[in-house]
């Protein structure tokens, strides 16, 4: 429309201008024959002055000012302009707004959590069939309660839910709670979040204690790795400088390797000897818990088992009445087994790929399971008196750990099935620890 208003003024314009050129061009023929004119009228022959007149009539008929129209050519007609909006007036006449979707409400009765995953249930207080989708936003905190301002985490969010649930799964519980709150939204807008809801995901989280740990081992929070240079070597660098140059004042004791640091837990130093083994730094005092232990495809030999504090610097895991285990050995001969107390029960079972760690402490239950089918592979019935520690062993090889796990709910229903006891475990089993 633009387009054509200024082509339309263009061409009127040049039109007018061009209808101004040749007036004015009339006018100055007009001026020179008034003058003629002018001059016939001092003419006095009579002959002489009919010839004048003659000229002057012929000059008149002739001139372009005699067929010059001054009417404009341009006119404040937009007829020609006119746009017809009546479809468009149609479709706007049928437009149907619609209303801010109302905010949803969380019911936290329906929420479960379960297997290190989130079930989110919510509905509509108000049935609103515009609703096209809903948004879920979730974070972790260690707060509970209503959501902190400043936490120190931002919102995640889950666009495009169709539903008025959804379970986040796959996750790991390093946080006591998880807040929640959702929104509808239809085709134009989204609506009101509805009032947070907070859901507690605690479960037991912990890294390898590097500060004890066999300085044969590379540990680094959840992962351990058979070092052998780690300790002999260093250990004969050590007794080379202590050697060379004997003088009045002693070489100081090793008290680090590497960018380990000289923490001791305790009065028990470092792990040593052939006890290659490293403690969990969080110890469990009450209630049920999960972890899982996968090995390296070319690990020689390792255990996975919980241990006391007390558990001495050359004890090995399964060796003493302080630890549980469980031994995997692929060096030589393969064999798995049951260790505590040094006594050894064979497992007639494959080894898997994966090693699921349950312990009730407070029901004085250690389980080992298959991570992935969760197959039951030997259970162990004692009574704890003191904290536990989750324990492990590696020699040529590595472990790596997976924590922050609840215990899953296949877990919990073997353990209601099963009384923490086999007839081919009373060996190991039925063991009270002082």
């Amino acid at each position: 429309m633009i387009n054509c208003i200024k082509q339309e003024q263009a061409r009127k314009s040049q039109e007018l201008q061009s209808q101004i050129s040749q007036c004015n061009n009339a006018l100055e023929n007009s001026e020179e024959l008034l003058e003629f004119a002018t001059r016939s009228l001092d003419i006095k022959e009579p002959e002489e002055f009919s010839k004048a007149a003659r000229q002057i009539k012929d000059r008149v008929t002739m001139a372009s000012a005699f067929r010059l129209s001054l009417k404009p050519k341009v006119s404040d007609n937009m007829t020609h302009l006119m746009v017809d909006f009546s479809q468009e007036r149609q479709m706007l006449q049928t437009l149907k707004f619609l209303p801010v979707p109302k905010a949803p409400e969380i019911d936290p009765v329906e929420c479960l959590v379960a297997d290190n995953s989130v079930t989110v249930a919510w509905r509509m207080l108000e049935e609103d069939n515009k609703i096209d989708h809903f948004i879920l936003e979730h974070r972790k905190t260690n707060f509970d309660g209503l959501p902190r301002v400043k936490d120190e985490r931002c919102w995640e969010i889950i666009d495009n839910i169709k539903g008025t649930e959804y379970t986040l799964s796959g996750l790991k519980f390093d946080s006591k709670y998880m807040n929640f709150r959702v929104r509808a939204c239809n085709k134009a807008v989204a609506g009101e979040y509805s009032d947070p809801v907070t859901l507690e995901t605690k479960a037991l989280n912990f890294n390898l204690d590097n500060s004890s740990s066999h300085l044969n081992l590379k540990v680094e929070d959840t992962c351990v790795e058979w070092d052998p240079t780690g300790g002999k070597g260093q250990e004969s660098k050590m007794k080379g400088k202590e050697n060379k140059g004997r003088s009045g004042t002693p070489s100081p004791k090793r008290t680090s390797v590497g960018s380990r640091p000289p923490a001791v837990r305790g009065s028990r130093d470092r792990f040593t000897g052939e006890s290659y083994t490293v403690l969990g730094d969080t110890a469990i005092e009450s209630g049920q818990h999960y972890w899982e232990v996968k090995a390296q495809k070319d690990c020689k030999s390792y255990s996975v088992g919980v241990a006391y504090k007390t558990l001495g610097k050359f004890d090995q895991l399964g060796k003493t009445n302080t630890s549980w285990c469980i031994h995997v050995n692929n060096w030589l001969q393969n064999t798995f087994a049951a260790k505590h107390n040094n006594k050894v029960k064979a497992l007639d079972v494959t080894v898997p790929e994966k090693i699921g760690v349950f312990c009730d402490f407070d029901g004085g239950q250690l389980s080992f399971y298959d991570a992935n089918s969760k197959q039951l592979l030997y259970s162990f019935k004692t009574k704890f008196t003191q904290p536990v520690l989750p324990g492990f062993m590696v020699w040529c090889g590595g472990l790596s750990l997976s924590t922050g796990m609840q215990v899953p709910s296949a877990v919990r229903t073997l353990q209601k099935s099963e009384n923490g006891m086999t007839g081919s475990a009373s060996s190991l089993n039925n063991v009270v620890t002082q």
